[in-house]
């Protein structure tokens, strides 16, 4: 019989509560020996120690860690094997493999997304073999490795989190379609009672009972917009944050660019929070947006907005308040890309199959090249662009200052400007109060009947290349502006372990190649995605990982509306190789997607540590994090 059987859900929650996440160091000594308050750093600084190498380049062999105090094993996604690897972390200079847990004996094929650890159970989000079929959330012994039961959920849990209290497990449903969009499930988050561990009991909070308001969402900024979707199968929750008193979470929607607000007790989604854009014309907000110009031009664009589209989300409180903070990475929707027949030929006259996929992502030089769209035809032009028009145009009045006229572009669509900037072309355009294209001439005169171009009065990019901290209803209460990609640039900012590598030399790189100075700019720039956050005595840090630039920036985030950099750690070494999976075992970090922390009393050898999963590299790295005091 299994211990929590034996003891009872009352005992169980006593220990989770005591244990916290990931940890079971408990002081139970009646009170004799109250534990020593921890005290409050002015600053924190990281180092690395250690990492596990999978030897698997671009193959997201290491993406979400997960630490169990007790056995000091980390558990990390692996979604090369589809599996959960589970590292030693007795010395963190040293994680070494131990084991696998595999999932085929749940669902042939299927995958494991996420992990979480509370107490001694550990949380597994098992996706289908098909991912639009239904999933499952299954639980193991984190001492044993037994799995002690599992119980279905929605299509594609992407993301799990325990409540604090221990009663309950949520998944994150994403419910994607299919890749030709003939399947479409409903996203949905799942509550699974866990006060039993060897009997979960699910219960669904769906988004149906909010079809019937979509013309209303849409209209307060949440995009509502796959093919013939309703509501519910067009959200796609994302990630979970979870309030300190159990009662209530906050999913992101990042395709969505909303929150959606859930009552956990009665798995009930309460309401669905919009994120709004972020000017990116208002000084302060500036983006670097082309990769051709050879050159870092952080600057303001009038008439360009960023859409926050966050992907992880934490909760914490502040001042007796709850706050999230959020990673805006930002997300396009790209199903049927490499299906010829959606595509269409330009023997076909440009008929691409729209029932054969969708992609909303298009560059800002092809979508108003004066010649209009065919020239892409059989090449990126989305079927469902073409139906709207055969080309579009820039509102003069709004990107006049780049030289746009009523019937040309000007210097916008230019390389060194807009041209390369990926943008959505969904939305933007202008349109009559039916929600129906306003069409123009190709030469900027507004007529409905003759009219065959669209008219832009603002470009959506993806992402806010920043970090935001809201309130528990979604109000903006901080955001970090362009501040990543300005220090990226600034002398103060230099890469590698010893951080003697200048940032300016391969600002806005990707993850995957070698001396690629500038190549995001054009995209979503550094691309903040994972995030985690400590608590060191009175302060709050987050830990903020840069998906393409790479390495984690650290901010003391304990008064929301102003934080602070405190440090930045890259841990790639080789910045020159052209293919870094060559010299894999020496090249570092790349492409960090999951992060925790581990507090000091839970930590092997009692100092507060990071592990980063660093998907692209294969690494599960391990850093110090060290408590400075004035």
């Amino acid at each position: 019989m299994k211990p929590w059987l034996a003891l009872g859900a009352g005992t169980l929650l006593a220990s989770t509560l005591l244990a916290g996440c990931g940890g079971d160091s408990n002081n139970n000594d009646g009170g004799a020996n109250p534990p020593v308050a921890e005290p409050t750093p002015s600053s924190v600084k990281l180092s690395f120690l250690g990492r596990h190498s999978s030897g698997q380049f671009d193959q997201s062999a290491a993406e979400i860690p997960a630490y169990h105090a007790g056995s000091q094993r980390l558990f990390v996604v692996n979604a090369n094997k589809g599996a959960l690897d589970i590292l030693s972390l007795a010395d963190p200079a040293n994680p070494t493999l131990e084991d696998t847990l595999l999932t085929g004996d749940i669902s042939a094929g299927s995958e494991v997304n996420s992990v979480a650890v509370q107490g001694d159970l550990v949380a597994v989000a098992v996706q289908a073999g098909s991912k639009t079929d239904t999933g499952f959330l299954a639980l193991y012994d984190a001492n044993t490795l037994e799995r002690i039961s599992f119980v279905g959920v929605g299509a594609l849990p992407d993301m799990v989190a325990f409540t604090p209290d221990g009663h309950y497990v949520l998944t994150a449903n994403e419910g994607e379609p299919g890749d030709d969009y003939s399947m479409d499930p409903e996203g949905s988050i799942s509550v699974i009672d866990i006060r039993d561990p060897a009997s979960p009991v699910e219960a669904r909070a769906t988004f149906t009972a909010f079809n019937s308001q979509k013309a209303d969402l849409k209209a307060a900024g949440v995009r509502i917009y796959g093919p013939n979707a309703s509501v519910a199968e067009d959200l796609e929750p994302e990630y979970i944050a979870v309030s300190a008193d159990s009662t209530t979470a906050w999913v992101t929607l990042q395709e969505n660019n909303a929150l959606a607000k859930l009552d956990i007790a009665s798995a009930t989604v309460t309401d669905i929070l919009p994120l709004g854009e972020k000017d990116l014309g208002q000084d302060g907000n500036g983006i670097d947006a082309s990769d051709r110009d050879d050159a870092i031009n952080i600057r303001t664009y009038p008439g360009v907005v960023g859409l926050y589209q966050p992907d992880s989300i934490h909760a914490y409180s502040a001042g007796g308040s709850t706050y999230l903070v959020t990673a805006n990475e930002g997300d396009a929707r790209a199903w049927g890309e490499d299906n010829d027949a959606y595509w269409g030929t330009e023997g076909s006259g440009c008929a691409g199959d729209a029932s054969q996929g969708f992609v909303e992502e298009f560059r800002v030089k092809h979508l108003v090249n004066a010649k209009g769209f065919d020239r892409r035809c059989g090449d990126d032009l989305p079927p469902q662009l073409r139906e709207l028009a055969a080309g579009a145009l820039l509102n003069p009045d709004t990107f006049g200052y780049c030289g746009a006229t009523a019937g040309d572009p000007g210097n916008c669509r230019e390389d060194e400007v807009l041209g390369r900037l990926n943008i959505t072309w969904t939305e933007g355009y202008r349109k009559d109060g039916n929600g129906n294209p306003v069409l123009f001439t190709a030469d900027g005169v507004e007529d409905n009947l003759n009219g065959d171009r669209l008219m832009y009065d603002k470009l959506y990019a993806y992402g806010a290349r920043s970090f935001s901290i809201w309130s528990e209803d979604g109000e903006l209460v901080f955001d970090s502006g362009d501040a990543i990609e300005q220090f990226l640039a600034s002398d103060e900012c230099k890469l590698g372990t010893q951080r003697t590598i200048p940032c300016q030399d391969y600002f806005n790189s990707g993850h995957d190649e070698g001396d690629d100075f500038d190549s995001r700019s054009d995209a979503k720039g550094p691309e903040p995605e994972g995030l985690t956050l400590g608590h060191l005595g009175d302060k709050t840090f987050l830990f903020l990982g840069l998906e393409r630039m790479g390495g984690v920036l650290v901010y003391d985030v304990t008064d929301p509306a102003a934080p602070v950099r405190v440090d930045y750690l890259n841990t790639r070494d080789d910045w020159t190789t052209e293919d870094p999976g060559t010299v894999l075992a020496s090249v570092g970090d790349l492409g960090p997607e999951g992060l925790v922390f581990i507090p000091a009393k839970d930590a092997p050898g009692g100092t507060a540590l990071l592990v980063v999963g660093n998907e692209v590299s294969g690494t599960t790295a391990v850093y110090q994090v060290e408590s400075l005091f004035d």
